[in-house]
């Protein structure tokens, strides 16, 4: 008889697994306990119809939470054997884990699970420190290593070539009254356990920055900070466009982002030229890449922050009934 996962093991690497990042910490995830597998599910409740409508947003941001489950899985001793979306009939079931042979971690693993809870979106300006080129090295190996790929855009003409793109992109979602109300009610003035909160929205977009500013409400900056005028901009993409695809680049954004939390590195997400089809369209073919853009992020050196509020592991929890 094969033995499978106890609702004490989801319990305790759940806590890792919500530290995932997601379109307005919106945190559209739900782990269920099935048959001693435990399931990462949609949550379409949580789904944003207006920033997010084809759910693309929903299967990274579970992709990322199913990253921090097989590492807290594999650290804990108990990795697992992932298959993705399993049943065709039930399109929010995105992957089932099951027990894997039972081994000690590897030093990465350790790594990588050591940085989940120090892991953050910093959008702040960064320091002009430059990232060196074996960090850089760092992150395109942890790309491949979830079978997706980093191009990384050096330079001012390669950086303000994709600054007009995302800049293009932001203007044609901000010029929807839905997207902007939708963004709105994300935004959280007060402690809430979701949604972004207006400290960690970044100070508001200026006519020189070079990437847009999503708008979340921040606070005017203070002279001399300026975001970085080349900032090194990284572009995570995947081999096609399906669901299966998605997840897949949302394992490769966490590994990513992991990454480059244990090397010292400070990440924001900018989502916006991946929101719009057109622009995303003309971000590939700019790169000269096959496959389908997912992600870009800002990487740079910055001040220490704090990460954004998670819902209690419970609220996301589906456990079996125990009789009594």
């Amino acid at each position: 008889m094969e033995i499978g996962y106890t609702a004490t093991q989801l319990r305790t690497a759940a806590v890792d697994a919500v530290r995932a990042p997601s379109l307005h910490n919106t945190q559209p995830w739900r782990l269920r306990l099935r048959d001693g597998g435990i399931e990462v599910l949609a949550d379409p409740g949580r789904r944003l119809p207006a920033t997010d409508p084809s759910g693309w947003g929903v299967r990274v941001a579970c992709g990322a939470a199913l990253f921090n489950l097989r590492i807290a899985l594999a650290v804990a001793g108990t990795p697992a054997r992932v298959r993705l979306r399993p049943d065709p009939a039930q399109p929010d079931l995105l992957a089932r884990l099951v027990p894997d042979v039972p081994r000690r971690p590897t030093p990465a693993e350790q790594s990588l699970y050591a940085a989940i809870p120090r892991r953050f979106s910093n959008r702040l300006p960064f320091w002009p420190d430059p990232v060196p080129a074996d960090a850089r090295w760092r992150l395109g190996e942890a790309a491949r290593a979830e079978q997706c790929w980093l191009e990384l855009l050096i330079g001012v003409s390669a950086v303000s070539a994709f600054g007009e793109i995302a800049r293009g992109a932001h203007r044609v979602l901000e010029r929807d009254p839905a997207y902007r109300a939708e963004r709105e009610r994300w935004l959280r003035r007060e402690f809430a356990p979701d949604g972004v909160p207006s400290s960690a929205g970044g100070p508001q977009g200026e006519p020189q920055d070079v990437l847009p500013a999503r708008g979340y409400g921040g606070r005017d900056r203070a002279p001399g900070r300026d975001f970085e005028p080349e900032p090194l901009v990284g572009v995570l993409g995947s081999a096609g466009n399906t669901a299966v695809d998605q997840v897949i680049a949302g394992q490769a954004l966490q590994r990513l982002l992991l990454t480059a939390t244990d090397a010292g590195l400070s990440v924001s997400m900018l989502s916006q030229p991946i929101e719009v089809p057109s622009a995303r369209e003309q971000l590939r073919l700019s790169l000269g890449r096959f496959g389908t853009p997912q992600m870009v992020l800002r990487i740079g050196y910055g001040q220490p922050g704090r990460p954004t509020p998670r819902r209690e592991v419970d609220e996301v929890l589906e456990l079996p009934v125990v009789p009594a």
